[in-house]
């Protein structure tokens, strides 16, 4: 069916170049790649395949109201190391054909969507995750109607190079309340979405061939408040653990709560988000529930805690705990939470804010487990809607961004966290819990025409796990197109130590960017945007190519 296709396209590609308008071409390349080497310090044997690489090239031709594309995957001879296997190989991974006018936009082939925050839907792609979980199928978009737009798709998840076994249809539906009446001094908007998946039973009794999810949002902006709530309801499904299905066949029902209320005016804004996930993952095939590489995910729930962006604070990362398990091993019902941010500046030409002005950032984030009872014998369970129960992470971090000169600016911090063990480690979770404390020193200096350097200083104190870290990186950009770094986080309070070096740089010219590094890979979870995947220790060169045209 690929080949077919792309047969097609190569047919179709002449006629809409010698057409009266020739049309526009544009794609991108992108290779990862990493030569994996021994290293007695950190235990880590070489694996037979030592030379892997993840490659994708796009390419894309539109011509008037039409476009056509597609992506050409090669991870040879192995995917690197912490994706997902079943990317083996190389060969066209997603192709579609494109239709859009004022009115109506249709699509066919492989697409990517996202229904309202992603909370009932969303298909994506992040190569720094190994994510790809695209639709197979058709989608219709239409926007006819004035402050209407309505979407409609169908089709099959990508797994690998293949589609998923179950089938998904969904449709959302979002009214612009407050355009329709001519108002202007206030937004409201309503949104509502229907996603369904299909899949064979294989003639097992009381396991649900269709299994719906059903969402309502309303969006409400006054002035300087904005808010948001939306809601989501699931209809029973059968629990899985491991690809097989637990608890007798019996079917749950989950749910998903989600309100964010914000206010902002210039100086000072304030961001708040409640989640609330009980028996929440719905998956394109029910098998693939709670594999380690977000393998057919239609739902999108990220960790909702804020994203570091220095070595030692993304350590003890969180990753969100929406699975219902009901069994004598580990009982967990969903997580109830909060974030908030609070952003601050300091004027200027005062006592604290200085000449250029100090700006402070203050952000608290609290997962927990649902307060609920457990009866693993009935197979029965019940929760409190309001109520938490088990500490998963609690987290509060200070941050002061402050210019001193024309040249010298800094950025310092701490953090103070407390995390379940076991979610670091994607264990059972309640064995016992990690505190730690992080404080970080940032100072930028700019020497003028292009040419800067940035020296960062950590340290991680913690009794539990390993131990106290103590981190540093120093950075020096010739130009801002050419720049090297040198790194190291050292684990130093356990039974062993451990440095983590890492040293490398980049160049970029124009669209073509391209980077090197050795060194050594702290084992554990990588987050983006709240999103994790696991990665095992390992020492190894690494090349990152990317060029568009």
């Amino acid at each position: 069916m690929k080949k077919t296709l792309f047969l097609l396209f190569l047919f179709t590609l002449p006629w809409l170049t010698f057409s009266q308008d020739t049309g526009n071409f544009y794609g991108s390349f992108e290779s990862n790649s990493q030569w994996l080497q021994d290293d007695e310090g950190l235990d880590f044997t070489a694996p037979s395949e030592d030379l892997r690489s993840n490659n994708y090239f796009n390419l894309n031709f539109s011509l008037k109201n039409f476009t056509v594309g597609l992506q050409y995957e090669a991870y040879l001879p192995e995917p690197l190391l912490g994706y997902d296997p079943l990317l083996e190989g190389n060969e066209i991974a997603t192709y579609f054909l494109n239709y859009k006018n004022e009115n109506v936009e249709v699509t066919a082939g492989y697409f990517y969507e996202q229904f309202g925050s992603g909370l009932i839907l969303r298909f994506w792609e992040d190569r720094q995750l190994g994510i790809n979980n695209a639709m197979r199928g058709v989608r219709l978009g239409f926007t006819g109607i004035d402050h209407f737009d309505l979407t409609a798709l169908y089709g099959e998840q990508r797994i690998g190079f293949e589609t998923s076994e179950g089938t998904i249809g969904g449709i959302d539906a979002n009214l612009d309340i407050s355009g329709l009446m001519g108002a202007e001094a206030y937004s409201l908007s309503f949104g509502s979405s229907v996603v369904n998946r299909f899949q064979d039973d294989r003639d097992l009794e009381g396991v649900p061939v269709s299994v719906a999810a059903f969402s309502g949002r309303l969006n409400f902006d006054f002035g300087n408040f904005f808010s948001e709530l939306e809601g989501v309801y699931k209809q029973p499904d059968v629990l899985v653990y491991n690809g097989f299905i637990t608890n007798e066949r019996k079917t749950f029902k989950g749910s998903a709560w989600l309100l964010n209320l914000g206010y902002a005016i210039p100086g000072f804004g304030i961001n708040t988000t409640f989640r609330r996930l009980e028996n929440f993952s719905f998956y394109s095939d029910r098998y693939a529930e709670g594999n380690q590489y977000n393998r057919q995910l239609i739902i999108y729930v990220p960790a909702l805690t804020k994203q570091h962006d220095y070595l030692l604070n993304n350590i003890y990362v969180y990753s969100s705990q929406p699975r219902l398990l009901l069994s004598s091993a580990q009982n967990q019902a969903g997580e109830t939470g909060v974030q908030a941010d609070v952003y601050y500046s300091l004027p200027k030409e005062t006592f604290f804010g200085g000449k250029y002005g100090t700006k402070l950032e203050l952000n608290f984030s609290h997962w927990s487990g649902l307060d609920a009872e457990f009866d693993v014998t009935g197979n029965e369970y019940s929760s409190a809607f309001f109520s938490s129960g088990k500490n998963y992470f609690r987290e509060l971090s200070l941050g002061i961004r402050k210019r001193w000169n024309m040249k010298w600016s800094g950025i310092y911090s701490v953090t103070d966290l407390n995390i379940d063990e076991g979610i670091t480690v994607g264990s059972p979770l309640g064995y016992y819990d990690i505190q730690a404390t992080i404080a970080i020193i940032e100072n930028t200096y700019r020497f003028g025409k292009g040419r800067s350097a940035r020296l960062e200083l950590q340290h991680l104190w913690t009794e539990e796990d390993r131990g106290n870290w103590a981190g540093g990186l120093l950075e020096y950009n010739f130009t801002p197109a050419l720049g090297i770094y040198a790194a190291d986080s050292w684990n130093y309070g356990g039974e062993f130590e451990y440095h983590y070096y890492n040293f490398g740089g980049s160049y970029t010219h124009g669209s073509t960017r391209i980077a090197l590094n050795y060194g050594r890979q702290r084992g554990g979870l990588i987050c983006v945007g709240g999103v994790c995947r696991f990665v095992p220790e390992n020492t190894g060169l690494s090349m990152n190519l990317q060029l568009s045209f």
